[in-house]
């Protein structure tokens, strides 16, 4: 094999794929990406046998061939070259050379044959989503993944599609987010599948080269092909990056049973200035004493933060309410998340008594449902 490559181009494709190689991987294989020269581009893959991904940069390919290279190292080496064009070429035993200028490295290689493809399959549902309105979902919804191993099921962002809508949902059991997207589809038999913690985090990081991507799935794999659009051609990314991965296998448990049937009061605050508020009260609480309470009472809302060890805060807000006072603790982050996560001007707060859950809701198909704590 051997190659003429633009150093950036090249730096930029090994930053797509790095990031599922991990420093403790047991087969010296997975450490390394895949090299695969045809035409005019060279495409660069890495899996972890969880999950794979593969990118196509441009290049100049003057003799076809297959390498693998250990990616985090071949990375730190072509960050630093001094010239913009790389050349590299690869001997009969596979170790290969990388110039430019006045630099040269050889690097030890592993053959293409040991390297595990990453896996094709048929898929059983199939669905174009633009990658804006899937990222603002997945953002809007992935801080309420659990992290307890015990309940692996919840450690991943569920996406249900039916009836031309795509819902995703996320819960650790104290907090549920919810959002909802109109999708135009030919595919009338509906799907579900739970996406793992590590893929919602590559994918939500992929989602910004193109207008559309499409969404492949089985009931046990799952690919995303995202388009790329002008920003990576100017990157020297071509076609498609493929994201393949197993799902969680498992039921996702009836996520609508906790959603209020229907809302007691509702009141309508500034999303940003509730956030600097709630984030202000918090700062005296203590791990022993973790909430910060609402008191809602006519036009008021009262937030405040108390602990023995640091003090008290007390943050007031004017709204527009004329119901009963009402009194509710909350864990302070689990009303900060969603906050940051959206974008809206204005969320809609909704609420019972101090032993039901507060819901923050959107006029977009957005909600999350927050567990209250008992009142210190």
């Amino acid at each position: 094999m051997k190659l003429k490559l633009n150093r950036d181009h090249l730096s930029n494709g090994l930053q797509q794929v790095m990031n599922l190689v991990g420093s403790r991987q047991t087969m010296p294989i997975l450490k390394n990406v895949l090299i695969e020269a045809s035409e005019d581009e060279v495409s660069l893959t890495t899996t972890n046998l969880d999950l794979g991904i593969r990118c196509i940069i441009k290049a100049e390919v003057l003799e076809p061939g297959a390498v693998t290279l250990p990616v985090r190292k071949l990375a730190s080496i072509v960050r630093e070259l001094p010239n913009i064009e790389v050349n590299l070429e690869t001997s009969v035993n596979n170790n290969s050379k990388i110039t430019s200028g006045g630099s040269t490295f050889r690097i030890m290689a592993i053959g293409k044959e040991e390297f595990p493809p990453l896996p094709t399959f048929d898929d059983q549902h199939a669905y174009t989503l633009e990658q804006s309105k899937l990222s603002t979902m997945l953002k809007s919804v992935s801080y309420a993944q659990s992290t307890d191993e015990n309940r692996y099921v919840l450690n991943g962002v569920y996406f249900n599609f039916n009836e031309g809508e795509i819902r995703l949902a996320a819960t650790d059991g104290r907090r549920l987010a919810v959002s909802t997207e109109k999708i135009e589809t030919e595919d009338s038999s509906g799907g579900s599948l739970i996406l793992p913690a590590k893929t919602v985090a590559e994918l939500s990081r992929l989602l910004h080269y193109g207008d559309n991507l499409k969404i492949l799935f089985n009931d046990r794999q799952v690919a995303f092909e995202i388009e790329i659009g002008e920003e990576g051609g100017e990157q020297g990314l071509k076609d498609n990056i493929y994201l393949v991965s197993k799902i969680v296998e498992g039921k996702y448990p009836d996520y609508q049973q906790v959603i209020p049937k229907q809302a007691e009061q509702r009141i309508k605050l500034e999303r940003e200035l509730m956030l600097e508020c709630v984030n202000r009260a918090s700062l005296v609480i203590s791990d022993k004493q973790f909430q910060v309470k609402l008191k809602i009472s006519e036009n008021l809302l009262e937030i405040s933060g108390e602990s023995q060890e640091f003090g008290e805060s007390h943050e007031a807000l004017a709204i527009a309410y004329e119901g009963p006072e009402v009194q509710v603790a909350f864990n302070p982050r689990f009303l900060m998340e969603p906050l940051k996560a959206l974008s809206n001007d204005e969320v809609f707060f909704e609420f019972k008594d101090e032993l039901s859950p507060g819901v923050f809701k959107t006029m977009d198909s957005f909600l999350c449902v927050v567990m209250p704590l008992r009142i210190n």
